[in-house]
């Protein structure tokens, strides 16, 4: 299929994906090229000169935009994004404030970062952080000796009644009845005499 360097730019107007890899635009002046669906300032078109190739792109002089990644055969920036999102849970689910100064640092709306990271993996922001938090919890009450309260809040709970009422309706039981139920007896005898 043949398109008419007028259905090239509208694509490139328009930031039409659907052109993706059907051709390439380059901006002579900035000497950078990019997919039809780059969302990066649309240039002069007396700028833009259009190839059917990266590899011609790069053949003319042009670099690879860093923002699209036309030199990948396939670049998913959301997918990066949410990547991104799950590391940020797990390094600071325990840390509320910190956790919520580095999910702004995305620059993603509320809405559309739940849409993404449900699509990505399967569950929702709030609910992958309710199992990290729980299963902090659950290594705690199973290896350590610590009050519950401790428990709750290294676990990253802000306070101890929704500690006990998330724990209760996710696992069926209290923290301490968890305890009980899983702690070696001799654990935490030991944990006591320190």
């Amino acid at each position: 299929m043949n398109l008419t360097e007028k259905e090239k730019w509208e694509a490139v107007v328009s930031c039409n994906a659907g052109y993706d890899g059907k051709f390439f635009y380059g901006v002579v002046t900035t000497k950078i090229f990019c997919r039809p669906s780059c969302k990066s300032k649309t240039p002069l078109r007396s700028n833009v000169k259009f190839f059917d190739t990266r590899e011609d792109a790069m053949k003319y002089g042009l670099r690879p935009c860093k923002r699209c990644r036309p030199d990948l055969i396939e670049y998913e920036p959301m997918a990066e994004l949410m990547k991104q999102a799950k590391s940020i849970y797990e390094m600071y689910f325990s840390d509320n404030i910190r956790l919520e100064k580095e999910l702004e640092r995305l620059k993603i709306s509320k809405n559309h970062f739940i849409r993404l990271f449900s699509q990505k993996f399967g569950i929702t922001p709030n609910r992958y952080l309710l199992g990290l938090r729980l299963n902090e919890a659950i290594k705690l009450l199973k290896k350590t000796g610590i009050s519950i309260l401790q428990v709750a809040i290294i676990s990253g709970f802000g306070n101890i009644t929704s500690f006990y009422t998330c724990f209760k309706k996710e696992l069926g039981c209290t923290p301490g009845e968890y305890r009980k139920r899983y702690q070696p007896k001799k654990a935490m005898v030991d944990e006591v005499k320190r």
